[in-house]
């Protein structure tokens, strides 16, 4: 360091020295550990950041680490139930567990939490709540695909994913639901009316449901009517007993045929004399084929929802994935900057303790006369300025505690918010793709990142759309037959006056009726056609070419996406490079700094340099270490921002998706 970078800063000790408060020569003078236990300085620090001690601190913690009792894993299906009734009942899903896994409890220590890398990303997996939350899209997913097999609409999935793991409750401000085909649009996009813009996905002709539907209606009726003419029945009191039923069974297939059977029975007394069987029975049944011929045929229309729903659970699959990639990437960035803030605590604390030294020996030169009070007071103002950077050391190593300690758990646990957490893992390990070409990182990336998979099936549904929407533009054209039975009958009326009208051949009893009704003996045949045609056709026309534009917008978002993702990747790569310079400069002003201390040191000890020139050496090698400190964790960042962005963060971490899905560790 040359005289004229030194003079400020001498001028500067100086200043605060001469206007420190009187009594900080009584605070800073007691005797202070000495430099060879730094850890007495800084109880969070058991290890010099310099000494080769954390790997094998790391395995001593791993050894002793309690074997991890069983997680319950996530489990959510869709229910199915053998017992019939059971389609009629709702159905609980399983209670939150929000109880940390045991794992955290496994990595505590002497009332510490020691950490490494791959104990943070299973920790993260286990208890992270952005996670938990996008575990439930997969079910949710599969009651989609349940309802459109019955003929339902697709309600649509959510493919948002949250970025900060940080932000553990589940929702990021960003977060936007997927429409009917699982698409959130990325744009700023002119809003429609009351905001919002409604989207042709899933147009087409009105699929009726394929389930089943029984209908059944049964009545009592009795009345009483007084009759001004007694010739039509024969009494001036007209009274009815009726009691009657009607069924009907309906369903329809992904062809657009439909089926309607009703069945319908009555049995009606009177006190009527001119009635020649009393009580009367009415039975009749009709059975109703319909198949649409051009709007609505067939299963590709019909069946269209059922395709975009198993789209939508791919989709949610590959939204899982980015998911996960996005929380383990964030929790790998709250842990290196954790590392990057334990270390820049135990560099401060090495300095304040060497402060502190240096102010206990001239203290003592100072009693021999041997040294002016001025060299003190310098010492003092140093010790200061030491202290305050130690505190600003602690405080940005507490948030950073805190931060991951959010990430790695469901609850907030007392035991664990006041503990202090020890990262074992200081340098992470090499990156293969600091090494490869940018045509091969891109490729990597088209091929790993769950995002392009995402478009490609968006596209597919788009594609399958228009299909669908094509179909809408035909009129509508339904061919239709019918099948009809009836017949009556019932004993004579006792009180018929009709004189020899009161005979019948019809049945007397409700089993002759109902032969009647199925031996063909009065049956009744119909076969048809319904045509209807819309006039300019101008709605299907719009929805047709707007679904048109809708994916040509989604063949340019496609492309636009694979360029951003190219980008992303040179981005990625660059930030590569020059984090590993940087590391590499700082690397060498570190050592640089460090032989000018050691050489300081040595002169002064010869009495060729006084305690002030090593006492700015000293803090000039504290900078140069903290400015390798905060390299060494933006390389270590670069590294996980490149893995994010060729999709190969899973793969490098050895995390398994089945795990991720499951909620427990077991790889």
């Amino acid at each position: 360091m040359t005289a004229r970078s030194t003079l400020p800063l001498v001028s500067a000790v100086l200043f605060c020295a001469l206007f420190a408060p009187a009594g900080l020569a009584q605070q800073t003078t007691p005797t202070p550990p000495p430099q060879a236990q730094p850890a007495q300085t800084a109880p969070e620090a058991p290890a010099p950041a310099a000494q080769p001690a954390s790997p094998t601190l790391a395995q001593d913690i791993q050894q002793a680490q309690q074997p991890v009792a069983p997680q319950t894993p996530f489990h959510v299906t869709i229910p199915h139930q053998r017992n019939p009734f059971k389609a009629y009942m709702p159905t609980l899903a399983p209670p939150l567990n929000l109880q940390n896994s045991p794992r955290l409890q496994s990595l505590m220590r002497d009332g510490k939490l020691y950490v490494s890398l791959q104990d943070a990303i299973a920790l993260a997996i286990e208890n992270n709540l952005d996670l938990a939350y996008a575990r439930y899209e997969l079910p949710t997913a599969q009651t989609d695909l349940a309802r459109t097999m019955a003929g339902g609409v697709a309600n649509g999935v959510n493919t948002a994913v949250v970025s900060a793991a940080t932000q553990s409750n589940g929702l990021s401000a960003g977060s936007t639901p997927a429409g009917a085909g699982g698409q959130a649009t990325s744009g700023a996009g002119a809003a429609g009316a009351g905001g919002l813009v409604q989207s042709t996905l899933g147009e087409g002709t009105f699929v009726e449901p394929f389930d089943p539907v029984f209908s059944l209606k049964a009545l009592v009726d009795h009345s009483k009517t007084q009759e001004v003419n007694t010739i039509q029945y024969g009494v001036p009191l007209y009274e009815q007993n009726t009691v009657g039923f009607g069924t009907a069974y309906q369903q329809y297939f992904s062809t657009g045929m439909g089926v309607n059977f009703t069945l319908s029975g009555e049995r009606q007394a009177t006190n009527s004399p001119e009635s020649i069987v009393n009580p009367d029975t009415f039975l009749n049944y009709t059975l109703t084929l319909t198949q649409p011929l051009l709007a609505g045929f067939g299963p590709g229309t019909n069946k269209r929802w059922i395709r975009i729903a198993r789209k939508n659970l791919e989709l949610t699959d590959y939204a899982f994935k980015a998911q996960a990639i996005a929380t383990v990437t964030g929790v790998e960035d709250i842990y290196w900057t954790l590392v990057g803030a334990y270390e820049d605590e135990l560099i401060k604390a090495q300095s304040l303790a060497f402060a502190n030294q240096t102010l206990t020996d001239d203290q003592k030169q100072f009693e021999l006369k041997a040294i002016p009070a001025m060299q003190v007071m310098t010492d003092q103002s140093a010790v200061a300025t030491a202290e305050g950077n130690l505190t600003v050391a602690r405080a940005t190593l507490r948030a950073a505690e805190l931060n991951l300690k959010n990430a790695l758990t469901k609850t907030d646990d007392p035991t664990i918010d006041g503990m202090s957490v020890i990262p074992l893992d200081k340098i992470g390990p090499s990156d293969p793709n600091a090494s490869k070409t940018i045509d091969d990182l891109i490729a990597e990336a088209e091929k790993n990142r769950p995002d392009v998979t995402q478009d490609q099936i968006g596209m597919q549904v788009a594609q399958m759309n228009l299909k669908a929407i094509n179909n809408e533009l035909l009129p509508s054209l339904n061919a239709y037959g019918l099948f009809a039975g009836y017949g009556t009958g019932g004993p004579l009326n006792p009180k018929c006056d009709l004189g020899t009208y009161c005979t019948t051949s019809l049945p007397t009893n409700t089993p002759g009726v109902l032969q009647d009704a199925f031996n063909y003996s009065s049956p009744e045949y119909q076969v048809g056609f319904t045509l209807n045609i819309t006039i300019r056709n101008r709605i299907a026309k719009a929805d047709q070419y707007r679904a048109q534009l809708g994916y040509r917008q989604a063949q340019i978002a496609y492309e636009q996406q694979k360029k951003s993702i190219r980008f992303d990747v040179r981005n990625s790569q660059f930030a590569l490079e020059q984090a590993q310079a940087r590391v590499d400069a700082a690397q060498k002003a570190k050592d640089l700094a460090q032989r000018t201390f050691d050489i300081t040191r040595q002169e002064q000890q010869l009495g060729a340099k006084s305690s002030l020139d090593t006492l700015v050496a000293q803090n000039a090698l504290a900078v140069a270490e903290s400015t390798l400190d905060a390299a060494q964790t933006a390389f270590e960042i670069a590294k996980v921002d490149i893995d994010r962005a060729t999709g190969e963060t899973l793969e490098r971490t050895g995390v398994s998706i089945d795990d991720a899905k499951t909620g427990v560790v077991t790889h």
